[in-house]
């Protein structure tokens, strides 16, 4: 268990997905560019047996931007898509737009 405040010292925030391309030598990996309202970051995400990138763009997602920086395969990730577990992730959504850079509360 974490406390309420551990809990509000991780920030989530909507992103919507601009780029998206399958990682070289890689059988998992996705290269995510998302928009975040002031900035844009790119996220590596272990999500391509499940999803298509062309399918992803344009896609609302929420994303943890605290998160320190991870390499993959030489590429920095810099925050964590949020996805469900069933069978396989699934990503996710706001359920109507919203503005990138949204902070989740």
């Amino acid at each position: 268990m974490i406390t309420f405040e551990e809990f509000k010292k991780i920030d989530l925030r909507v992103a919507k997905i601009i780029e998206a391309e399958k990682v070289p030598n890689s059988q998992n990996l996705l290269k995510l560019r998302v928009d975040l309202g002031q900035e844009t970051r790119q996220i590596i995400a272990g999500i391509q047996q499940f999803y298509q990138p062309e399918g992803l763009i344009g896609k609302e997602v929420i994303v943890v931007v605290n998160l320190e920086s991870k390499s993959f395969l030489g590429l920095e990730s810099q925050g964590m898509i949020l996805a469900a577990d069933d069978n396989g992730p699934v990503l996710l959504t706001p359920e109507k737009e919203v503005l990138p850079g949204a902070k989740i509360r």
